[in-house]
């Protein structure tokens, strides 16, 4: 696989779609345990931390025992919201992953990470991918707006804005915040699959939090190997899909025109929920 020539997984017997068998049989019983340890400590933060809707979908879903059998979860799944889960060997082309979201299907990587990961892992996993990204599969507007995100990836191919697009999957799937009766909760796969961000993300001074704006964030860059500098907060999951319903092609053209925002700056037009006091940089730095 040249694209990815470094990645964990094997991909010597992947199909065309990069889908693979997930051969649940052949998990070990160190690696069930590990998931049992990662899901009971993500499980005892939800109440206070993430939303309802991820909530629900955790508690339908049940998969607290052991790593999940994905036809099994998927035959519910598909019942629920006519989304089906796919395995696949890790993290996989844009173009392939747009595509499998637009078919209402979603891939999620068969290996689980190692022991001395469990705080931090540079590739998603089994536990990143279904824990994190699955329970919202069962709300009906989440579902029908991962796939309208799926359709949206081939015009920003042929455009060449395929790197904006990914900008609104990472902090609008990977690290969304939404505003409930009861505060800030947190419903991105990013933070809900990490015990320390998941708190960060909620209660930390560090960060910004700012309401939602399509355009700020696809002109907003990202980190991927610390926590995120600035989160977006939602109203509603309805909000998110009537935003990605509008032509995104005069936005990419505005976008395009303007500078890229770096992740810890507030510029003019900001709605800010939070202002971050950037402190966590100085606290990892003082640890180091």
């Amino acid at each position: 696989m040249e694209s990815y020539p470094n990645l964990r997984g094997d991909y010597s017997h992947m199909a065309a779609d990069y889908t693979i068998a997930q051969d649940w049989a052949n998990y070990t019983e160190k690696e069930h345990a590990r998931w049992r340890m990662l899901y009971a400590r993500q499980a005892k933060l939800l109440k206070r931390f993430a939303a309802q809707e991820f909530i629900d979908g955790t508690a339908t879903l049940d998969a607290g025992d052991g790593i999940p059998d994905l036809e099994v979860a998927s035959a519910r799944l598909s019942r629920a919201t006519g989304w089906r889960l796919v395995a696949v060997p890790g993290l996989i082309p844009e173009m392939d992953f747009f595509a499998h979201l637009a078919r209402r299907q979603f891939p999620v990587t068969n290996w689980i990470r190692k022991a001395d990961e469990i705080d931090y892992l540079v590739e998603p996993d089994i536990f990143h991918d279904f824990f994190g990204h699955v329970p919202l599969l069962f709300n009906p507007v989440f579902a029908d707006y991962m796939q309208l995100y799926g359709e949206k990836g081939a015009e920003a191919n042929e455009r060449g804005t395929a790197k904006i697009l990914v900008r609104l999957y990472w902090y609008m799937v990977e690290f969304g915040l939404i505003r409930t009766d009861n505060g800030l909760k947190a419903y991105g796969a990013g933070m809900l699959s990490s015990a320390a961000e998941t708190k960060f993300s909620i209660e930390d001074k560090s960060p910004n939090r700012l309401r939602f704006d399509l355009k700020r964030v696809m002109r907003t860059s990202y980190k991927i190997d610390d926590f995120q500098e600035t989160y977006f907060v939602l109203d509603s999951f309805d909000e998110l899909f009537e935003a990605t319903r509008r032509d995104f092609a005069p936005l990419y053209d505005l976008v395009q025109r303007q500078p890229e925002i770096t992740p810890d700056r507030v510029v003019a037009g900001d709605r800010v929920i939070t202002l971050g006091d950037g402190s966590w940089k100085h606290r990892r730095a003082a640890a180091a």
